[in-house]
């Protein structure tokens, strides 16, 4: 009998609930997430929340989050940095699109990010995916158009008004990079 390969193990979400420590789980592969982030990658955060947040308060519907797990599968659970989510009913995790995700880039997730979760988020039809550089205090904004992610542009000091979310909100990027310049 063969040695098991790591390549040979798949887990599910049964798994996932029952591992400590930090993991994100990618078509059955188990993920070990990043070091806590760099304090400018939780002020950044930070920021986006509170810029979401302030326009919430007329806006039932929906609210936003960090770091809160996503369930897109049995065998796949992601943990984005910031959700804006709407209509959600489950306690324990997403168990649907939220309408937009930001995840803001470190060195050790840039490749999964601007890949993996892209088609991820792509292929579940969430509407907006921001993709957030704190070095660079750059936001790249993809708009779900149709099937496919439609690149809205690099933010560094513009606004953009996300016009097909339930709230219809405004990230204001000078705002959110201001103390940071």
């Amino acid at each position: 009998m063969g040695a098991l390969r790591l390549e040979d193990v798949s887990y599910s979400y049964d798994d996932y609930r029952l591992w400590e420590g930090n993991w994100e789980l990618m078509d059955g592969i188990a993920v070990s997430m990043s070091p806590a982030p760099m304090r400018k990658h939780q002020s950044v955060a930070s920021e986006i929340i509170y810029n979401i947040r302030t326009q919430l308060d007329d806006c039932e519907l929906c609210e936003v989050l960090g770091e809160v797990d996503y369930k897109i599968s049995d065998d796949t659970v992601l943990r984005p940095d910031i959700v804006l989510t709407c209509g959600e009913t489950n306690d324990s995790y997403l168990t649907k699109a939220p309408e937009i995700i930001v995840e803001i880039i470190s060195k050790s997730t840039a490749k999964r990010d601007e890949n993996y979760k892209f088609e991820m988020y792509e292929k579940e039809k969430v509407k907006y995916y921001i993709i957030v550089y704190p070095d660079d205090l750059k936001a790249k904004v993809f708009k779900l158009d149709g099937k496919l992610y439609d690149k809205q542009g690099d933010f560094l000091k513009e606004s953009y008004e996300f016009k097909e979310t339930t709230c219809n909100i405004t990230i204001n990027f000078e705002k959110v990079f201001k103390r940071f310049r």
